[in-house]
């Protein structure tokens, strides 16, 4: 009897576990990546387990959110951007969060995005990538403005990403507003058109197969100050130098801030697990492997850079951001303008 009674007391046991480890639905981009241990240590502490979801370019993954919000597919996302917020803000996707990673200090702010609890996490520098070996061989010298690439010389060279779907897509058209003022962006892309540039439905595409380095034929592309210390770090032989290069030209550099919110409707059961999975990605493990896993840098102040971004990933002097306010009641003009004058 006595054995039975233990037998029952840890079948018991196991169903509250299992009972405990909620569900918790995280939607992010697909460039998302962090240590499986990591994962597994926070579904261990916190009780829960993930679903990760990615939800293609973060701009794909806004859209999914917006499509969904009577029914919602996620209690966290993380990959809304400064570039995006006002569009998930005006959408109402996302929830409030005021626990400790959003009263922390952060290294960078995401706008407004403290209203919408929006918990930064990471920052880049969306901004143009070059061939380096591409160009030595053509003899051609590399573009010292956003201006040169609308010469003949330039022709066909620059792929970019669609800004309804894909944050790096929206956040250099939003930088060639702010470095060019508007008419003059404008004027400039519909030289661009005429110039052969080309449309990738986002920065995977873009990067690995419309890149010269991965096969492509485009030896300039709208990516990241990191990606040149990607290309070292992922060498399959040892590397002293990049072979490719940021190019940091006026109204051709935005800095990009990436954070993690609550969605709104999201399952109320999961909503303290949402909050810690929200800490988590600020904690200082966290901070330190995004920088090799997902290149980007740390939004913890404090945290040190990893030796490869040190070397490799040069920050730039200038960067163009429109103002939050500007940029939140223009950005659907934007849009439209931009494929009215790109693709139509």
């Amino acid at each position: 009897m006595q054995r039975r009674f233990l037998l029952t007391l840890a079948l018991a046991g196991a169903a509250g576990i299992a009972a405990a480890q909620v569900p918790l639905r995280v939607i992010t981009h697909d460039s998302f990546e962090l240590p499986a241990p990591l994962l597994a240590q926070f579904e261990r502490e916190a009780g829960v387990k993930l679903q990760l979801v990615k939800g293609g370019d973060a701009g794909e993954l806004l859209n999914r959110l917006i499509l969904t919000r009577a029914n919602p597919i996620a209690d966290v996302v993380f990959g809304i951007d400064n570039a995006l917020l006002p569009r998930a803000q005006q959408a109402g996707v996302l929830d409030a969060y005021d626990g400790p990673a959003a009263r922390r200090p952060s290294a960078v702010a995401i706008g407004d995005g403290a209203a919408a609890g929006v918990v930064p996490v990471d920052h880049g520098y969306v901004t143009l990538n070059v061939d380096k070996a591409w160009f030595a061989q053509k003899g051609l010298a590399l573009p010292a403005s956003l201006d040169d690439l609308t010469r003949p010389a330039y022709r066909d060279l620059l792929v970019v990403q669609h800004p309804g779907t894909s944050s790096p897509g929206q956040a250099f058209l939003q930088a060639t507003i702010a470095g060019l003022g508007e008419e003059a962006a404008f004027a400039w892309w519909a030289r661009m058109r005429t110039n052969g540039v080309k449309v990738a439905k986002g920065w995977s595409e873009a990067y690995y197969t419309d890149f010269t380095r991965n096969g492509g034929t485009r030896p300039i592309v709208v990516s990241y100050a990191t990606s040149p210390a990607a290309e070292v770090f992922y060498s399959k032989t040892p590397l002293t130098e990049s072979p490719t290069a940021n190019l940091f030209l006026r109204g051709g550099v935005y800095r990009q801030v990436e954070g993690v919110a609550l969605v709104k409707g999201g399952n109320p059961a999961a909503r303290a697990a949402a909050g810690r999975f929200i800490d988590f990605l600020r904690s200082t493990p966290v901070q330190q492997a995004l920088q090799t896993s997902m290149w980007m840098f740390p939004a913890e102040p404090g945290v040190a850079l990893d030796e490869v971004l040190q070397r490799h990933a040069a920050q730039p002097e200038r960067f163009d951001n429109p103002p939050a306010a500007l940029a939140s009641e223009r950005l659907r003009a934007w849009q439209d303008r931009w494929v009215r004058t790109v693709l139509r």
